[in-house]
């Protein structure tokens, strides 16, 4: 037995998760039927124990059919809950809140388009001095949304009426000298799972294509506190799934032939394309950092916890995070920043500070890098990505050569996204509605619904019991080190650090052959953003990756 507060959370999977019809009107499932089920969990039962486990299954079909008469609403979360603690792990100090620096001797671009690719402190600064009114930057960003999405198809709904009201507001009360601070009247998107009232929370599904939630993300209220301006809601793939949504697919600004990758497929490539200055994602299983890499921007995907998920579409309750995708580092940072911390609607997250030093020496951080992935990988990606440690060669980064976790069953984790999400549309899957999703292939997210309800209860709680192993050994392998140079994919660590919950930067480390993006991951410690931020900033600063932007999007 796991130790109190250490048990990974259920999600319903005593009621929910079985190997029999989906149908609930009838118990018609016979001796025969349980024999052939058998086959899918890989055991055998003799005849004499069938006939005595036969009207058990029958009452526990019974007891499924009569929980489903309670209808569960979004926000509940199971009982048990996902802690990515480790045993011995010690919180790192981190100071509370980071010094902006917002500079006085930023101008209006020439051609004014440039705009478009300001940065945060950029555009803040002349707002600040008000030599643009949010106003204006905001129709600036609006018309650039309604001229480029027939070409991008990155949006599902501008919300022209909330951000000029918004926009308005902060005009008043910079004009009063009531400034909120560095992202008062910079407009931004957020990706379709985030609801807002008065607008559709589509999650990127035909079933849920007219659907409104009349309540505000926790993450969408503390930005409208901060006085950043909604311009957009952004596609998410179906049900957090790729690039695809219920009107067409998302593509990448860099290669329209080309899709934006997902779920976060609209955050990534809006912010690309210089149709908003930073949008927000989310993360289950590389949504983040997958949408960063193919459409040349920096994405930040926090520790599991740091930022609320009230209001926002759940996948898996236990790996579903939310981050920033901006044009850099420090971007990324001044989001994270605004949008972390405790929230009383989700028992999940955790009252810890947080801030950057940026004036902390990167030669005092402890680096580690995955030396056989990054060799074996013999792609342009690789190329560019051995070119970026020879950058931070150059700044006195020497990064100790370690490899990620062996023996630990990765090909079986699976199982933890597909059940919890299971859970979350059960309703969808057992009404039919499941069926009018645009894709019903076998890698759809349709599929995987329906498979989901095959998975066996004991499997679940196995994964998540190897869950915990993998857990303490990403704790041996961290423990040493502040930040962890890895490959975006092509091996394990996407996949590991999702698990466990560490936090992730993607950061552009140039374009290959044929000028699509690269990136490689810096990982952190668990609730230790700053030292990858830290790092990250340091190499944008020497290099200008994060400086490059799709031709044919300054018209």
């Amino acid at each position: 037995m796991l130790p109190k507060n250490r048990i990974p959370h259920i999600v319903l999977l005593f009621i929910s998760l079985t190997w029999f019809s989906c149908s609930t009107n009838k118990n018609t499932f016979t001796k025969r039927d349980v024999k052939k089920s058998e086959k899918l969990i890989g055991l055998h039962f003799e005849t004499k124990y069938r006939d005595t486990l036969y009207p058990y299954l029958k009452r526990n079909r019974s007891g499924f059919d009569s929980l489903r008469k309670y209808p569960l609403a979004n926000d509940i979360f199971p009982a048990i809950r996902f802690d990515p603690t480790p045993f011995g792990f010690t919180m790192p100090e981190q100071q509370n809140g980071t010094e902006w620096n917002i500079p006085d001797n930023v101008e209006i671009p020439e051609p004014y388009n440039l705009l478009a690719f300001y940065t945060i402190p950029q555009l803040a600064s002349l707002i600040k001095n008000q030599k643009i009114t949010a106003t204006e930057l905001t129709k600036f960003f609006l018309n650039r949304l309604k001229k480029y999405q027939p070409a991008l198809q990155c949006s599902i709904t501008i919300t022209d009426s909330l951000a000029l009201e918004q926009a308005k507001r902060a005009d008043e009360e910079i004009k009063e000298g009531k400034y909120r601070g560095i992202l008062h009247g910079i407009p931004y998107g957020t990706k379709d799972l985030m609801s807002v009232p008065g607008y559709p929370t589509t999650w990127g599904a035909t079933p849920y294509k007219d659907q409104i939630i009349d309540e505000t993300a926790t993450v969408v209220k503390k930005l409208e506190d901060a006085g950043a301006i909604l311009v957009t809601k952004l596609v998410s793939g179906a049900l957090a799934r790729g690039d695809v949504w219920f009107d067409g697919k998302t593509k990448n600004p860099w290669d329209t032939a080309q899709g934006a990758s997902g779920s976060s497929a609209g955050s990534g490539s809006a912010t690309s394309a210089g149709l908003v200055p930073f949008a927000l994602g989310t993360e289950t299983l590389g949504s983040i950092t997958s949408p960063s890499t193919r459409n040349g921007v920096t994405g930040l995907r926090p520790t599991y916890g740091r930022v609320s998920r009230h209001g926002v579409m759940s996948l898996s309750w236990s790996m579903d995070k939310v981050g920033p995708l901006g044009r850099n580092a420090e971007d990324c940072a001044i989001v994270f920043e605004a949008i972390q911390g405790k929230d009383k609607n989700d028992l999940t997250t955790v009252d810890l500070p947080f801030g950057v030093n940026w004036e902390k020496n990167i030669k005092n951080l402890r680096v580690a890098y995955l030396k056989k992935d990054i060799e074996k990988d013999t792609t342009e990606s690789g190329d560019n990505l051995r070119n970026a440690l020879k950058s931070l060669k150059e700044l006195d980064i020497e990064p100790t050569a370690v490899e990620m976790p062996e023996d630990v069953p990765y090909r079986g984790f699976d199982i933890i996204l597909r059940a919890e999400a299971g859970a979350f549309f059960d309703e969808l899957v057992r009404s039919g509605g499941v069926d009018v999703m645009v894709e019903q292939d076998q890698r759809s997210r349709a599929n995987s619904l329906r498979q989901s309800r095959f998975i066996p209860a004991v499997e679940y709680i196995q994964a998540n019991r190897q869950r915990q192993v993998l857990i303490q050994k990403m704790q041996d392998l961290m423990k040493d080190y502040d930040v962890l140079i890895s490959p975006t994919f092509g091996n394990d660590q996407l996949l590991a650090t999702n698990l466990t919950g560490h936090p992730v930067i993607a950061v552009p480390t140039g374009l290959d052959g044929e000028n699509h993006p690269t990136s490689m991951t810096f990982v952190g410690n668990l609730y230790d953003e700053a030292s990858i931020l830290l790092l990250a900033k340091a190499f944008q600063d020497a290099t200008s990756f994060d400086e490059l932007h799709p031709p044919g999007y300054m018209d």
